[in-house]
């Protein structure tokens, strides 16, 4: 059986690997020429997806990946002292077991987990999905296959051209964000230092991975700005959301007109309740995106594909029973995981003076704390703690019985 995945960041290769492993024929095109190599931003990795990456069998390579962020000092827009806290404490505290690793670092270990059992087809991308399946590309002859599943991000192709552009219109979460490479100039190691003022938070951080370090730039906004494509205009914005906000800040955008890479945009959720037509459905942000930066959308994607995979080998392929099993597995995941994003996002961006010292001091607290009560006060406090804690994923091994599909 013949699956064709649109998509080649995390949600399209770990979907790879297991559809692989469950015996399943598999193509992924992805429309960049190589897999990214420029480290991309952080992202968390949370109990589920890090369960699953073990079963995967990579688990050491991402731990050996692992940012190694361990040291958080915040200051305070205004005032002159800053606050210092353990982060691997924060993290442990609403964790029982979470990985912090680079985006595009994390793409590539799960890339070179099934490589050798996926045909990979870089530099191309689907221009039409008819109801049967054949697909038409922007440079490859047209192909036919059994199913096709869109994991190609917020901003689907697959999505748009099975389910409308207007299909889950996303739903603005009243922020937008930045990141760009820059020096390390402070010579950040296991450190994150971030700035916090009312409606905005800026932050810098080093990996041991890389050469140079990120900046992340989160702003309030009453409205989505009109930003999409237009490189010059997001550089704009986030100078005038950040000019002036402390000398640290200035410097870090002084970085984008030189730095080597730059990405801006708005956080957005995505509000399909179903996410599967005929026989095509989305995995990761391209159906269920909870907002970048602020709702765990990594964690979500791995399960997804994971999920997604298990459906299809225990219906034998057929989809008119896999998809809904699917997204019945799925749905609660995806409405909680919106739910922590609104949260998160009025914490990491306060909106009073208040927020901004109820983050700064609570960091501290936390980390202050014996293991114990500090576990408590955050899942009493957080969303995003209790969410991924109690989130539990079936056990899709693969049967004797799925290595008969391919």
């Amino acid at each position: 059986m013949r699956i064709l995945i649109s998509g080649a960041s995390v949600a399209g290769p770990v979907l790879a690997y297991w559809l692989a492993r469950h015996g399943f024929s598999v193509t992924v095109v992805e429309r960049a020429p190589t897999l990214r190599k420029t480290g991309g931003h952080a992202v968390d990795l949370f109990r589920p997806a890090v369960d699953i990456s073990e079963k995967m069998g990579v688990l050491r390579r991402l731990e050996e990946r692992a940012t190694g962020t361990s040291r958080l000092t915040v200051h305070q827009e205004g005032t002159r002292r800053p606050i210092r806290a353990d982060l691997s404490k924060i993290f442990g505290a609403a964790s029982d077991r979470h990985l912090e690793v680079m985006r595009d670092e994390l793409s590539e270990i799960y890339h070179d987990a099934a490589r050798d059992d996926v045909e990979y087809v870089f530099g191309d991308s689907v221009t039409a999905i008819s109801p049967d399946a054949e697909v038409r590309f922007e440079r490859a002859a047209p192909r036919r296959f059994d199913l096709v599943v869109g994991a190609d991000g917020l901003r689907s192709n697959v999505r748009r051209l099975v389910f409308g552009d207007d299909a889950g219109l996303s739903t603005f979460v009243g922020a937008h964000f930045g990141v760009l490479a820059l020096p390390n100039t402070p010579r950040l190691d296991g450190e994150l230092l971030m700035h916090i003022g009312v409606g905005r938070t800026a932050g810098m951080y080093g990996a041991r991975h890389l050469d140079g370090a990120r900046a992340l730039f989160m702003f309030r906004g009453d409205r989505e700005l009109d930003h999409h494509r237009d490189v010059p205009r997001q550089k704009e914005l986030l100078r005038g959301a950040f000019g002036g906000m402390h000398p640290d800040v200035d410097g870090w955008l002084d970085e984008l007109d030189r730095t080597s890479a730059f990405y801006f945009d708005s956080i957005t959720q995505l509000r399909m309740e179903s996410w599967s037509r005929g026989r095509v459905t989305l995995v990761g942000d391209a159906g269920y995106s909870p907002g970048p930066v602020v709702g765990g959308g990594t964690t979500l994607a791995v399960v997804g594909a994971y999920v997604l995979a298990g459906e299809l080998a225990r219906a034998g392929g057929d989809h008119d029973r896999a998809f809904p099993a699917y997204e019945r597995a799925m749905i609660d995941h995806v409405r909680d995981s919106r739910a922590v994003a609104l949260s998160t996002a009025k914490t990491l961006i306060p909106t009073s003076r208040l927020g901004v010292r109820a983050l700064a001091h609570g960091s501290r607290l936390i980390s202050a704390l014996p293991a114990a009560p500090a576990r408590a006060l955050i899942r009493l406090t957080t969303k995003s703690a209790r969410l991924y804690d109690a989130m539990t994923v079936e056990d899709y091994t693969p049967s004797p019985a799925a290595l008969g599909l391919g």
